[in-house]
């Protein structure tokens, strides 16, 4: 007796199954890495899922030095929910990879909107100052659904000496 291979869990039919629970390399860019989705079981409520990711790490593009950033995702999901290991290895991607702030904050919050298709999508990218400039990056989909509540990022601004 032959055994069907096993759908995926995110009832993609072109996609392989999940990455969570079993091992996975590590991507080294961006477009390598691979974004999971699952159904979201509260389909009919009305939520918000926040993502904190405190240890962003991007390379510059013209110096090839690090940059760091604190970054906050927010979702109000729609019928998908972001699966949260494939997120880690999306951002881990991130670490040899040259872009500039404004670049990898969008692009983030670009990709993950096209993949589950939230109904509102937010990210805030807080960058730590690189030759004495912070870069505060965000970005959105639209407007927040009513009736949401939406609170704030609470990652303080980055105030200096003065």
């Amino acid at each position: 007796m032959s055994k069907k291979p096993s759908k995926s869990n995110n009832s993609r039919s072109d996609s392989p199954a999940l990455q969570l629970g079993r091992a996975v390399e590590w991507p080294d860019a961006p477009e390598k890495a691979k974004l999971d989705r699952v159904p979201n079981p509260q389909g009919g409520t009305e939520y918000l899922v926040r993502f904190t990711v405190p240890e962003f790490t991007s390379l510059c593009p013209v110096t090839g030095q690090p940059d760091f950033a604190h970054l906050m995702i927010d979702y109000a999901p729609g019928q998908w929910l972001l699966e949260s290991k494939s997120l880690k290895l999306y951002i881990a991607s991130f670490r040899n990879h040259g872009a500039f702030h404004e670049d990898c904050t969008v692009m983030i919050g670009k990709r993950i909107a096209a993949e589950i298709k939230p109904k509102f999508l937010r990210i805030g990218g807080y960058w730590y100052p690189r030759g004495g400039i912070p870069i505060d990056v965000f970005w959105q989909t639209g407007r927040v659904p009513k009736g949401l509540w939406l609170p704030e990022q609470g990652v303080a601004p980055y105030r200096g000496r003065g």
